[in-house]
Formats: C-alpha cells, sequence, structure tokens
C-alpha cells in the first residue's frame, strides 16, 4: 500500500473536521436554539460504536458555547449495577462545574431514597419522583444542555429519572440529548423499551449516525494526512474500516505515529502505540483499563505504584498518543474510545490483571467506592470470598430501589461468588431473592428455575414451610409459562401435604398463600365453584396477623369468581373492598391488581358503564403508580368496551396504543389483538357497504394469533373470544360449516366449565351457521344446548343473546309475530346494555320481519321521500350530499334524517344503512373468498 506519512509533529491526530454529520449538526444547533427560548427539546443519538456521536457532540458544544451551561455525564461499562449512576456522575459534574449545592441535593436525594424502606414498589416511584423533580428544578433555573453518554450502560433508575425528566423538558429552558449505541437494542433490554416509549410518544427524537460511505472516509483521509489517498490505498482503508469514523481516525493515526504501514483493525493498532510507549505510561495505561472507568488521577496513581514524579509525564505521553483524554472533571482522565479501553484491557496478560484487579479493589474499598464495583473487582481478582458479601450487599440495595435488572446481575455474581461454607438456608435465600428480581424483569423461565432450586435446599434443610412459601411463586411462574392449570394444582396440594400437622403462624401462612393461589388458578381457568370452596378455606387460614395481603388477593380473587358465577352484587362488592383495602394498606401491586381485574370483569360481562368508571380510574391510578403491565392491560379492556359500544376509531387507537407500547405484557398483546381482530371482522364483511378482502385477511391474522396465544395459556378468557371470531369470520366468508365447527369448540371450552360469560357470542353466531346451512332443527338443539348453561348463570349482559336467537329461530319458522316479539325485547336490552354489534343485528333481523311481513320496522311507515333519504344513507351521503341529490336544504335533510331514526328506533345512521340493506336484500350473498374454504380454515 502507499502511506502517504507525514513526520510533522503538526499533523492532526483527531479529524480536525466533521464529516458528512452537517445535516444532523444543524438539527442538533436549531433544537438548541428552541430549548433556550424555553422550548425543551430531548435528543437522542444513536449508532454503532465509533460512528461518532459524542464527537457530534463535542462539535455542538462547540458552537454553543457562551450560550448557556454545559453539562457532561458519561456512563461507563460496569455502571449498570449503580442504581442511579447517571445521577452520581451528574453530581460529580456539578461539582467540577461549582455548583456544589446542586450536587449535594441530588446526592441526597438519592442515598436518602436507597436506604428508605417498605413497600418496594412505592418507595421505587416516590425515588424516581423526587430526584427528576431535582434534575428538573435544576434544568429550569437557567438555559441548559444535559449530555448523557453511552446510556447503553446505564441503569434502570437511572432511565427512569430521564424518561420522567424527558416528559415535561418541553416546559424547561433546557436540552436533554443522550448517546448510545444502536447494535445494543437487544430484545428484552431496558434501553431497547425505554427508546421505544420515548420515541413513540414523542418525547424524544432520534438522530441515527450512519457509516461513512468512500467519499467520506476520503475526505477523512485527507484531514488527517493533509492529501488525499490514491484509489486503491482508499479502497483497501474503507474496506477495513467499514466506514466507521473512529476506525479510519486509529488505522491512520498509528500510521502517522509509527510511521508503519497502516494497520488491519483497532486492536493491532492500539497494540502498536502500546508497544512503543514507556514502562512507566505502559503500567499506567493498564491500570487504567482495568479500573474501567473514568479514573481520578489519585486512584490511578495508587493502582499503577506511580509516582507523582512518574505519573505526570506518563499522562501526557498518553494524551500524546490519543489514548487517554482529560475527563471532564479536570482530575481525571478517560480513554478516548470505549473500544480503545476494550483494546488495551483485552492485551494485558491474565495474572498481571488479576493482581490489578485486587490493587483496584483495596483502594477502592479504602475511598469508600460502592459495593457494585468491589464486588466486580474482587471477582476478576479471583477473590471470590471477598466479592460475595459486597455482590450481596449491592444487589440488595438495588433491589431496595427498585432497579430489577441490575438485582439480577448481582445476585448472579453472589451466585457465583458464594463459599462452598455458606449455609443452606442461606443459599436457598439467594436463590429465591434471584427469582424474584427474574420474575420482576419477566424472565419467568430462569425464575421458575431459581424457585425450584430454593425449594429444594429449603427441604434438604428440613423446613417444610419456608419450602411451600416459596412454592406459590413457583406456581405463578409455572402459570406464566403456560403449565395447565392441573399440573400446578398438583404442585400446590403436594406442598399442602408436606406441611399437614404442622403448627404455628408460619405454616398457616404458607397454606393460605398455597390456596389463594390454587383459588387464582381455578379463577383463571372459570371452575367457579371449586374456586369459591377452595377460597373460603384459603380465607380461614388468612384470618391471623401478616396476611393482610393475602386477605385482599382473595377478595379480588373470589370477587371476580362471584361476578362470573351470576352474584353480580357480592362479587363486585368484593371487589370494590379489595380495592379500598389495597389502598389503605398503600400495597400498590395489589391495588394495581384490584382495578385491572374489576375493570376486566365488567368489559367481558357486558357491564360497561361499570367498566368505563372503574377503567378510566384504574388508568389514572396505574399511571401514578407506574405499574404499566396492569396500565396497558386496562388499556386493552377499554379497547374492548370502546368496540363494543360502537365506537371502532377509539377502540383501535386504544388496541393500537396497547400493542406498541411494549410493556404490556402476553395477556395486553391477546386482548388487543381480539379487538383488532373484530374491527377488521366488521370492516370486511360488508354489512354498511362492500365486503373488504384485505380486512378479512388481517381479521383472520390477528385472531389466528389470539387463538394460539390462548392455546399456549390454556384460558378460557385468552382462547374462546379468539375462537369466537374466527367463527364469525368464518360465517362472514360463507364457510358455514367451519363456523359450526368453531362454535362447538366454544361450547365445549365453556361447558368444561360451566361458563356462560364466554359463551353468549356463540349463541348468534351457531343459531346463524346452523340456519345457513338450512338446519333448523340442529339451530335449535345449539339454542337449548347454550340456553342451558347461560340460564343457569343468569349473567344479565348474556342474556339478550337467547331472546335473539329464539328470534331468528321463529323468523325461519315463519312465526313472524313472535319472531318480532323476541328480537324487539333483544333489540331493547342490547340498547341498554350498549352492546351495538348485536344491536344492528337485531335492526336488520327485524327489517327482514318487515320485508315477510310488508310492513316497517316500526307501525310507523316511512314516507317515500324517507326511504329516499334512507337509502341514501346506506349508500353513504352526508346530509349536505342528500340534500344535493334531492335537492332540498341541509336542514330539511338533517330532519328527514331524525324522523328516520325515531320511526325506527335507531341511534345512528350505521342502523339506517343495516336496516335498509336488510329491507332490500334479505339474502345477500356471502362474501366470495379466492381461496378455498378449506385453505381459509382457521
Amino acid at each position: 500500500m502507499t502511506a502517504h506519512r507525514q513526520a510533522d509533529a503538526d499533523r492532526p491526530r483527531v479529524c480536525p473536521v466533521l464529516v458528512d454529520r452537517d445535516e444532523q449538526l444543524a438539527l442538533a444547533l436549531r433544537r438548541w436554539e428552541s430549548a433556550r427560548s424555553g422550548d425543551g427539546q430531548f435528543l437522542l443519538v444513536s449508532g454503532e460504536a465509533g460512528i461518532g456521536k459524542s464527537r457530534l457532540l463535542a462539535e455542538v458544544d462547540d458552537r454553543m458555547r457562551g450560550s448557556g451551561r454545559r453539562l457532561r455525564v458519561a456512563v461507563f461499562p460496569r455502571d449498570a449495577e449503580v442504581a442511579g449512576s447517571v445521577l452520581v456522575d451528574l453530581a460529580r459534574e456539578l461539582r467540577a462545574t461549582g455548583d456544589r449545592a446542586s450536587a449535594e441535593r441530588l446526592t441526597t436525594r438519592l442515598d436518602g431514597g436507597l436506604r428508605e424502606t417498605g413497600d418496594p414498589v412505592r418507595r421505587r416511584r416516590l425515588l424516581v419522583a423526587e430526584l427528576a423533580e431535582e434534575v428538573g428544578a435544576l434544568l429550569a433555573s437557567e438555559a441548559t444542555m444535559l449530555r448523557v453518554e453511552d446510556l447503553h450502560w446505564a441503569d434502570e433508575l437511572s432511565l427512569d429519572v430521564l424518561e420522567r425528566v424527558g416528559s415535561r423538558v418541553r416546559e424547561l429552558p433546557a436540552m436533554l440529548v443522550a448517546t448510545f449505541r444502536s447494535d445494543e437494542l437487544y430484545p428484552r433490554s431496558a434501553l431497547r423499551a425505554w427508546r421505544a416509549r420515548l420515541v413513540e410518544q414523542r418525547v424524544a427524537e432520534e438522530l441515527r449516525l450512519r457509516r461513512l460511505d468512500p467519499d467520506g472516509t476520503a475526505a477523512m483521509v485527507t484531514a488527517l494526512r493533509g492529501a488525499a489517498p490514491a484509489s486503491a490505498e482508499l479502497a483497501a482503508l474503507f474496506d477495513r474500516s467499514d466506514g466507521i469514523p473512529l476506525h479510519v481516525e486509529e488505522l491512520i493515526v498509528t500510521e502517522l505515529l509509527d510511521g508503519a504501514a497502516v494497520p488491519e483493525t483497532i486492536a493491532e493498532s492500539v497494540a502498536q502505540r502500546a508497544a512503543r510507549l514507556s514502562r512507566s505510561a505502559g503500567e499506567v495505561l493498564e491500570a487504567a483499563a482495568v479500573i474501567g472507568r473514568s479514573c481520578a488521577v489519585d486512584l490511578l496513581r495508587e493502582v499503577s505504584a506511580a509516582s507523582p514524579g512518574e505519573l505526570d509525564p506518563a499522562l501526557a505521553e498518553l494524551t500524546d498518543s490519543l489514548l487517554l483524554v482529560p475527563g471532564a472533571g479536570g482530575d481525571d482522565v478517560d480513554f478516548r474510545h470505549a473500544l480503545i479501553r476494550d483494546a488495551v484491557y483485552a492485551g494485558i496478560p491474565p495474572y498481571r490483571r488479576r493482581a490489578l484487579h485486587g490493587t483496584v479493589a483495596e483502594v477502592a474499598e479504602r475511598s469508600g467506592f460502592g459495593s457494585a464495583f468491589l464486588s466486580d473487582q474482587l471477582e476478576r481478582a479471583h477473590r471470590p470470598a471477598a466479592a460475595y458479601g459486597h455482590a450481596l450487599r449491592a444487589a440488595r440495595e438495588a433491589v431496595r430501589s427498585g432497579a430489577h435488572r441490575e438485582g439480577v446481575a448481582l445476585y448472579r455474581r453472589a451466585q457465583r461468588t458464594m463459599p462452598s461454607s455458606t449455609p443452606v438456608a442461606e443459599r436457598a435465600l439467594v436463590h429465591s431473592d434471584l427469582a424474584r428480581e427474574l420474575a420482576a424483569v419477566d424472565d419467568n423461565e430462569a425464575a421458575l428455575r431459581e424457585w425450584v432450586a430454593a425449594i429444594e435446599l429449603h427441604r434438604r434443610d428440613g423446613d417444610e414451610v419456608a419450602a411451600a412459601r416459596h412454592v406459590s411463586q413457583q406456581l405463578a411462574a409455572l402459570h406464566l409459562l403456560g403449565v395447565p392449570f392441573a399440573e400446578r394444582e398438583a404442585i400446590a396440594r403436594q406442598a399442602l401435604a408436606r406441611i399437614d400437622g404442622v403448627a404455628g403462624q408460619r405454616a398457616e401462612l404458607a397454606r393460605a398463600e398455597l390456596l389463594a393461589a390454587i383459588t387464582a388458578g381455578l379463577m383463571l381457568d372459570r371452575r367457579l365453584d371449586n374456586a369459591i370452596a377452595v377460597g373460603s378455606e384459603a380465607a380461614r387460614h388468612a384470618a391471623g396477623e401478616g396476611a393482610e395481603a393475602i386477605r385482599i388477593d382473595l377478595d379480588l380473587s373470589l370477587g371476580s369468581v362471584l361476578v362470573f358465577a351470576g352474584r353480580g352484587d357480592e362479587g363486585w362488592a368484593l371487589l370494590e373492598n379489595g380495592i379500598r383495602a389495597a389502598t389503605e394498606h398503600r400495597l400498590d401491586t395489589r391495588i394495581a391488581r384490584g382495578y385491572r381485574m374489576i375493570g376486566s370483569c365488567a368489559s367481558v360481562l357486558v357491564e360497561y358503564d361499570r367498566a368505563e368508571r372503574w377503567i378510566a380510574e384504574g388508568l389514572e391510578v396505574t399511571r401514578r403508580l407506574e405499574q404499566w403491565n396492569d396500565h396497558h392491560y386496562l388499556t386493552a379492556h377499554l379497547a374492548h368496551v370502546r368496540w363494543a359500544t360502537g365506537r371502532p376509531a377509539e377502540a383501535r387507537a386504544l388496541a393500537d396504543a396497547a400493542l406498541v407500547d411494549g410493556r404490556g405484557g402476553i395477556t395486553t398483546r391477546v386482548t388487543a389483538l381480539h379487538v383488532l381482530g373484530y374491527l377488521a371482522l366488521e370492516a370486511g364483511s360488508g354489512v354498511d357497504g362492500p365486503g373488504d378482502r384485505p380486512a378479512l385477511d388481517a381479521a383472520l391474522e390477528h385472531l389466528t394469533a389470539a387463538r394460539e396465544i390462548g392455546e399456549r395459556m390454556g384460558e378460557l378468557q385468552r382462547l374462546s373470544p379468539a375462537v369466537w371470531g374466527l367463527a364469525e369470520l368464518a360465517l362472514a366468508e360463507g364457510r358455514a360449516d367451519d363456523a359450526v365447527t368453531l362454535c362447538e369448540t366454544g361450547w365445549e371450552l365453556s361447558a368444561a366449565v360451566t361458563d356462560a360469560a364466554y359463551l353468549f357470542p356463540f349463541v348468534l353466531t351457531g343459531v346463524r351457521a346452523q340456519l345457513a346451512r338450512r338446519d333448523t332443527l340442529a339451530a335449535r338443539a345449539w339454542l337449548a344446548r347454550c340456553r342451558s348453561l347461560i340460564a343457569a348463570r343468569g349473567i344479565p349482559g348474556t342474556l339478550p343473546a337467547l331472546d335473539h336467537a329464539e328470534g331468528l329461530l321463529l323468523l325461519a319458522d315463519r312465526q313472524l309475530l313472535r319472531a318480532r316479539e323476541s328480537l324487539e325485547r333483544a333489540r331493547a336490552e342490547w340498547g341498554r346494555l350498549r352492546r351495538a354489534r348485536e344491536r344492528e343485528q337485531c335492526i336488520r333481523d327485524l327489517a327482514e320481519v318487515d320485508a315477510r311481513t310488508g310492513r316497517s320496522l316500526r307501525r310507523d311507515e316511512l314516507s317515500p321521500r324517507e326511504f329516499e333519504v334512507a337509502r341514501l344513507i346506506a349508500q353513504g351521503a352526508t346530509n349536505r350530499e342528500i340534500a344535493a341529490t334531492l335537492v332540498i336544504s341541509a336542514k330539511t335533510a338533517s330532519a328527514h334524517v331524525e324522523h328516520i331514526l325515531s320511526k325506527l328506533g335507531a341511534a345512528r345512521r350505521a342502523e339506517i344503512a343495516a336496516w335498509v340493506v336488510a329491507r332490500d336484500a334479505p339474502a345477500r350473498a356471502p362474501i366470495p373468498v379466492d381461496a378455498p374454504p378449506s385453505a381459509r380454515r382457521p
């Protein structure tokens, strides 16, 4: 390769120009000007490692000098284990810039919040709110750019605080800027979900930096060398660097410093530069790499054992070699890039590295460093016994702050470093503590393994009661993994048998927890009578002290059971009492569960007024408590209510929001899929116009996905709604045989647990499917079977389906007067319940009665002009368009519409359209299906 080397010491070693970033720089500067004027901004800068994120922000920083305060915070690889690491570094930056008062307030809030005891969920929420308030006040005091670099290493507490600050930054004269590596957004990472929320909710704006093209690479080389590269050399350099600016810079700078050929990789570049260092500079460099973060010079001197006279020249040499750069605080140094630090660290011989980690730990402990940092250094120094205590202490500190992912990492370190002499009970405790943190981050498979390990250790230690209390947690993990209830119940019964005869309050609490878990499982499985019996038994064991949370859980489970069993007054009262009790005891997770259960029960049981009232309150409470899983589940059920009451646009927006947010979990997802499937089905069924094949395809996709989830979970409430939607889809497509088969599946699911709540939608679908097959006897037999379950439970919202279906059968038998009576009763009840879909179907069915009897839906005949208006409504015309077509005034057209609504007893224009369609074409052909029925069968 031809090299254009420059021995001149003045040749730039960092590219003096910002290449191919003009657009991003201009946007960032515009956002800063908006922030200065009081319209705060939140900017995310993402890209691969070495792509130039920090370089871009440094240019922004240079351009804004004198126009506001600049605060820079850096996050380092092991900071993810330190709760509030970003805030700790912000306090350090504030001290370095002379604002000691703000630094102390921030530190005091953080330290005080981490030491508090009590309910961890509530404590975490309050801590986030207080810290965000402190940072917000800091940003409100003057125009400020707060720059946080390498956010992919940040802990969850810091992310939560930044999100809270970001949500109100528009009100502040400030700009938040955060950089992160786009290749660190792996699935299930906290940063991935955090970034999705901020961008999708338009709290933050993202700038993605792309790699350089060959022209950009040539511009960098020219700026560094002072001469353009030859084309062959440029091609080779572009291939080696992949167009990543740091790689280009490192490869060229090493060539300039060493006078050697351009190296192949960054690691080779760093190794070449390190090899030419003096002995003292090399030792300082290795010490800095082992410390692993921004290094205070005093710590660096102690670890490297360099004297002050040796350290200053060594740091100057390392800075001149572009391996280290001065830190923001003045008394510390940083690696120029994390990739350089990684390359140096990888080159340290193993035993030298181990000894350095031991020295770092000793010095850091004397200097008061935190337990998380110490445990990491001690583990890397191969001193597990010392690391264990620090890891355990740091894990518990993380848990107290609600930092669950940090807790997982630290408990795992405690497990790795646990001495062989650790007592069995303590081993079991570490397993169970880790299991709780894994469950909190939704890693249920790993949580299950830890619960099982804890249970086995307690049993080995002869403590069956402690083991039994962990079994209820094991059951929760098994449920989330889709293990059938029968298997879960067997495990619980075995645990109960193991403590049979054991006396004392601990044993009573264990029995109550296990029986409450069985009750909840029976409730979800809709085995209502069994759930009532087991719940009553659990309540007897939960009568003593320390069982408040268990009693609340029982009230919520039994309340849900009773409303589905048709004992609404008792059930709704229990659910409301459970919410009140949880609120009085400040049990945030139980409060959220209470709203979740009362809202979803009312949604399913056609209690839409009740559902809207409690869901609205629940959404506000869960938002305030930051119980996001329950919040988004309630959002999905509100979407269901909006669909059921005839507000499709609102339903779609809510269902999409529940799916997109990403924190709702599987139960939110399946509920939202039900709603989206129903909406697509109605859009494609052609009730109010021509059918829409793509909409029906979308319905199939949503409902099939929901059915797969329901089958995997094995729960009626997840599976049956999807099966019903697929049955309706089959009916809309003219596949009556498939619709009958799917209805039979729905019947079997409900009959197995004597359910009426999920069966009632199938009543009409099954009758219509059998009538489409011209099998009136089968239709009547179907209704009789459904009536036996629905009438037995007597849930008010399900009963109109019986009158409606009876009206259809009477219509098929040409008993028109009796058909009218049944259908009128059904229409009135569907209207009272606000069940829009069935009410509109009723109107169409009554129109067919009219068509057969030659009379209108009501005794009042529509006038000829009103018939004209009604037909135009069915064609989708607005009042203005009707007026233009009929050459009448818009006011007259509006009056005609009101008269038609009154005469038909309708509430919406869609019902007029449905009446016209049924009257004019009672035997409307099914929507054609492109594929054969067998290929479309769900």
